[in-house]
């Protein structure tokens, strides 16, 4: 088959969870046979070669714009595509569904991975949270084929929407890095410090951690792993603690953030919005206790594997969890091992990849 996929920044994967999603599934069906042409954002894709893992990398511009950079680049994608030679056309983010129709005009058949429900997060204005609503109806109508990756979301939109779509859950590659540059960067020792990762906005309660690490009698640091455009205030409320243990890395993506989520001694995920959020699948997939935010999605992540607070509580809740785990390390170790094994059964890279190849395979046969 010949597969186009677009709506996300691009690859290399370098900024967040569906361009990693774009570069695995991408790669693997690649070493299936299949042609795979990833379109990119030419303001933020800098890899030099015209091809990345096997898959062929179009740039087309777009505007740098909070709002308009994702929206036009798929627009202009989806124009490219349309009168391109591709069988399938891989979209992400319901947002983009304004523009879905356009590959389906030419025959193209178009499956959209939706994600989670996006017009929750703060940093929307009203107008904005309607659009993305709206898109969300578009995306039960316009596509070929609706992807959830969450049960939790793919009922939500059976419920409001009276619309089926096909669950493929968010993959994660088994990871053991051992203690390397950068825990020595951060002076941090193995086993020794709690760690978040994420963008720095307020719908991913950072400051849960922040704020119920300052309530704990503890020699370990806490690690926060992450920035965010256009949230400065929200960044610098986070940085004002005065715990010198809680330590901000910036921006890490790669073998940094893998190095340290490797080592940690628990990955808490904090976020209260999104579906299936890919560090705390790669925590797992270090082996990690997770504690999470109590959001349906996050509980249906860890499953049985981890611990969650209540969010609407915040950081006295989680505060309380975190003395539990501080104290009982075997708990800890045994959690990560049950998180380990929940990866390789439920999110393996390869299975997903199955899933996307059967999915397409019956859209082109007309079932």
């Amino acid at each position: 088959m010949k597969i186009a996929m677009l709506g996300t920044r691009g690859i290399p994967a370098n900024y967040s969870g569906f361009e990693t999603c774009v570069e695995e599934l991408g790669a693997r069906l690649v070493e299936r046979g299949h042609e795979v042409t990833v379109y990119c954002r030419s303001h933020f894709i800098t890899h030099p070669g015209p091809t990345h893992r096997g898959m062929r990398l179009l740039k087309l511009p777009t505007i740098e714009n909070k709002y308009l950079d994702t929206i036009v680049h798929s627009f202009l994608s989806a124009w490219h595509a349309a009168f391109s030679s591709f069988d399938i056309v891989l979209m992400f983010i319901a947002g983009n569904s304004l523009v879905s129709w356009i590959p389906r005009l030419t025959g193209k058949k178009v499956v959209l991975n939706v994600d989670g429900l996006d017009w929750k997060r703060e940093k929307w204005p009203p107008l904005a949270k309607k659009y993305i609503q709206f898109a969300e109806f578009l995306a039960t109508r316009l596509p070929s084929e609706m992807v959830t990756d969450s049960r939790v979301i793919q009922r939500y939109y059976q419920d409001k929407y009276n619309s089926a779509s096909t669950y493929i859950a968010y993959g994660a590659n088994v990871i053991d890095l051992p203690p390397g540059e950068y825990l020595e960067r951060f002076n941090l020792e193995p086993e020794r410090y709690l760690l978040f990762v994420g963008r720095l906005v307020p719908e991913n309660c950072a400051h849960h951690l922040v704020e119920a690490f300052e309530k704990l009698k503890t020699d370990m640091k806490c690690v926060i792993v992450g920035h965010a455009h256009y949230a400065e205030e929200y960044i610098s409320s986070l940085r004002s603690t005065s715990n010198p243990n809680v330590i901000f890395t910036g921006y890490l993506f790669g073998e940094g953030y893998r190095e340290l989520s490797s080592n940690s001694y628990v990955f808490v995920e904090t976020s209260g919005v999104g579906g299936t959020h890919p560090a705390l699948l790669e925590a797992m997939a270090c082996g990690k206790c997770t504690v999470v935010n109590n959001t349906p999605e996050n509980l249906e992540t860890i499953g049985d594997c981890g611990f969650s607070y209540d969010g609407g509580v915040g950081a006295d809740s989680l505060a309380e969890v975190l003395k539990e785990l501080l104290g009982s390390p075997e708990l800890v170790r045994e959690k990560g091992i049950l998180a380990l094994d929940r990866i390789e059964r439920h999110y393996n890279w390869g299975t997903i990849t199955d899933e996307y190849e059967k999915l397409f395979e019956r859209l082109l046969k007309g079932k």
